[in-house]
């Protein structure tokens, strides 16, 4: 059983005393738009890997470069320190495949913000290389990890907080144990248990703790 520890949006100060090293996690996952020396300090902190995709709030961390991939041999490195960006990729990290798609609905000028029909596309290229993978073992995804949720599965009303639709055919076609996403603050109430298809939903805001 591999123990994630996922986080998103809003900082929880009691991860700076001994409860982050106490919650034992395997794996830290971070759905966006959070303090980039944040996300440094907890993977400085564990000795797990760190696996993010950015949220609508956090800086532009694709080049102008079209050749430029958060995971190239020779990229700069443009986010967190000593973290993996996920962002419209799949990656390996604590013996699972995460998928990442980063970013919200475009509500206002600024990076990381998508239409509908934006999404879409990565969503399908993302669904395409995974399924495109010659490795059969790799066609599989364990996780798949969001900023925004999918629509209808915890997004508001509001169009900053809308969910975006593309993400339903995708968690249907990947068939991910679990999707986690930011983006939706729950302001301490409970959050429910959720699920599409058989993929678990889980809104990390501020943090949850998610066994597979």
């Amino acid at each position: 059983m591999t123990r994630i520890l996922a986080i998103a949006d809003e900082v929880d100060e009691a991860l700076y005393t001994d409860k982050l090293t106490q919650l034992r996690p395997d794996l830290v996952v971070s759905a966006g738009d959070l303090p980039f020396d944040y996300l440094e300090y907890i993977v400085s902190r564990l000795d797990v890997p760190l696996v993010y995709v950015p949220g609508n709030h956090d800086a532009e961390l694709r080049s102008s470069d079209p050749t430029w991939t958060p995971l190239g041999a020779d990229a700069p490195e443009r986010g967190p320190l000593g973290c993996v960006n996920a962002d419209g990729r799949v990656v390996a990290a604590a013996g699972l495949r995460i998928a990442g798609l980063g970013g919200s609905i475009r509500y206002r000028r600024g990076p990381n913000q998508y239409s509908e029909v934006e999404m879409r596309w990565r969503a399908l290229s993302l669904g395409v290389r995974v399924k495109l993978n010659p490795f059969r073992a790799a066609r599989r995804v364990d996780v798949l990890l969001t900023h925004a949720p999918p629509l209808g599965w915890g997004s508001k009303d509001d169009l900053a907080h809308r969910g975006f639709a593309a993400f339903v055919p995708l968690v249907k076609d990947l068939a991910p144990k679990v999707l986690i996403h930011g983006h939706i603050h729950p302001y301490g109430r409970g959050q429910p248990e959720r699920s599409l298809g058989g993929t678990q939903v889980v809104n990390a805001v501020p943090l949850r703790l998610v066994d597979i």
